[in-house]
């Protein structure tokens, strides 16, 4: 799902920046057919430029939001959740390494004593 996003974001972006050099190119002929002084193209070009990168943001910011709501709605455990998972598996494991190493212990002790026993 998130690298769907990403592709569409990706895209978007692509797509921005190609139509603002179809528009730098746009401009730059205006200009060179001395239909508009290159001051106007080039605040032409500054104007379109931010434009369209407050839009880009607006996407971002829009993408993300969507993207949050729609993780949000599987209910993926957090990065926080899966580390005291993994805090707690540790523990259990270390708690079951030392219960078999004494379960070992005993078997052994108990073996000696048998063996003396018999």
């Amino acid at each position: 799902m998130e690298d769907v996003l990403k592709k569409i974001l990706y895209t978007s972006v692509g797509m921005i920046s190609l139509t603002a050099e179809k528009v730098q190119q746009l401009i730059q002929k205006l200009v060179d057919e001395d239909k508009i002084s290159e001051e106007e193209g080039r605040k032409i070009v500054d104007d379109i430029m931010k434009n369209a990168n407050t839009k880009k943001e607006e996407f971002e910011s829009q993408l993300k939001s969507i993207t949050e709501r729609v993780v949000s709605s599987f209910d993926f455990a957090s990065k926080k959740e899966i580390a005291e998972l993994r805090r707690k598996i540790d523990a259990l494991e270390t708690k079951l390494n030392k219960e078999a190493v004494k379960s070992s212990a005993n078997k052994s002790a108990t073996k000696k004593d048998d063996t003396k026993k018999a």
